[in-house]
């Protein structure tokens, strides 16, 4: 889809003299918990031209039935079974018909007026696919979150990192991240996206399940000449680790498995080549050392997510959703290795990361 196309997405509302129609949409399996805190916060939202969305992931505890006493008026979704979040979202974004879905996790705190900057950004930029607000920390609202942060980047052998975020370092919000700009991905946390981009894309990769799809489809939406972008104006709280905490084995695992899995879908045959096995070595590392650590279930989780990348290219690879052949600068790319410079170089920062490259 090129840019010939892109002011449709605004047509519906120019015509009526409208704002822009948004959907927030939460995504919730076995959440009541967390819809009890934080749907409150959503529904006191300003802006004027919205509906909020519960899809719930066939949830085994009482978010249904308590949903439905409590907010009789907010939209209920219900998919027949639990896909994940990526297939979770496919199934309930094709059910939408405004202009720009947020999607939302259920463990995210928000402010009132947090939805208007990031519509007059999309609509004063019609090459805009996807903005991701500033994400700080639940807990400790002073600094980045880990998911997110202030926008997502991404490094030549494929290791995401945040700007205000890298490996496991959260940088203190000390407004350094407070310009706009054009990112590699977006948060799942906090995930705006132009509704019609998301559905002629395909949406999310469903063999995914979790995690890193959001790095897929941005980069998919990338190579079709669009943009991703950070809008720090726009203000949310995540608590992070809601399902999957940090450390699970399983998180591990299709972090790893889906990481790899990217790499193979976006890279050209001649850095594929190379490139992976380099991943594979450095994985292995990773995986040497926390087994010598006392952490066997990570080493098992990278032994598997391997495993699964052939598995996935061996049954899923003709049925994935592939990027474009054409090929293009890409916005938040880092050339170099970010593990080269956090362990080796003991550069912990996204600054002191990017400074040192660019000098």
């Amino acid at each position: 889809m090129g840019y010939a196309s892109k002011t449709y997405f605004w047509t519906k509302s120019a015509l009526l003299n409208q704002p822009p129609s948004v959907a927030v949409v939460i995504l919730n399996y076995n959440g009541r918990g967390y819809l009890e805190r934080f749907l409150p916060s959503v529904l006191q939202s300003t802006y004027p031209n919205l509906e909020v969305i519960v899809a719930d992931n066939h949830s085994t505890d009482d978010s249904i039935a308590w949903l439905r006493s409590h907010y009789p008026d907010v939209r209920l979704i219900e998919n027949p079974s639990n896909e994940g979040y990526a297939q979770g979202y496919n199934l309930a974004i094709a059910q939408v018909t405004a202009e720009i879905s947020i999607l939302l996790n259920s463990d995210v705190a928000v402010a009132a007026g947090w939805i208007e900057p990031v519509v007059a950004m999309m609509t004063s930029h019609p090459q805009i696919a996807v903005c991701q607000p500033k994400i700080l920390d639940w807990n400790r609202p002073a600094y980045f979150e880990y998911a997110g942060a202030g926008g997502g980047w991404i490094d030549s052998l494929g290791y995401p990192f945040s700007r205000g975020r890298v490996f496991d370092t959260c940088e203190a919000d000390h407004g350094q991240y407070d310009t706009p700009t054009p990112i590699f991905w977006a948060a799942g946390a906090a995930f705006c996206i132009r509704t019609a981009l998301f559905q002629a894309q395909g949406g999310f990769e469903p063999y995914f399940f979790a995690h890193q799809e959001e790095i897929d489809l941005c980069w998919r939406l990338q190579r079709s000449g669009y943009q991703i972008w950070y809008c720090p104006a726009s203000v949310v709280q995540h608590v992070g680790g809601g399902t999957l905490p940090q450390g699970n084995p399983h998180k591990a695992f299709l972090n790893f498995r889906n990481n790899l899995i990217i790499l193979w879908k976006h890279l050209p045959l001649q850095e594929r080549c190379w490139k992976l096995p380099l991943r594979f070595a450095l994985d292995a590392i990773s995986a040497w050392k926390n087994l010598l650590a006392g952490n066997p279930g990570y080493f098992v989780a990278i032994a598997k997510a391997h495993a699964g990348l052939f598995h996935w290219w061996i049954t899923q690879r003709r049925k994935a959703r592939m990027p474009l052949q054409r090929q293009g600068p890409l916005d938040g790319y880092y050339t170099g290795s970010i593990v080269w410079e956090y362990f080796v170089k003991r550069r912990h920062t996204f600054a002191e990361i990017v400074s040192s490259r660019e000098g």
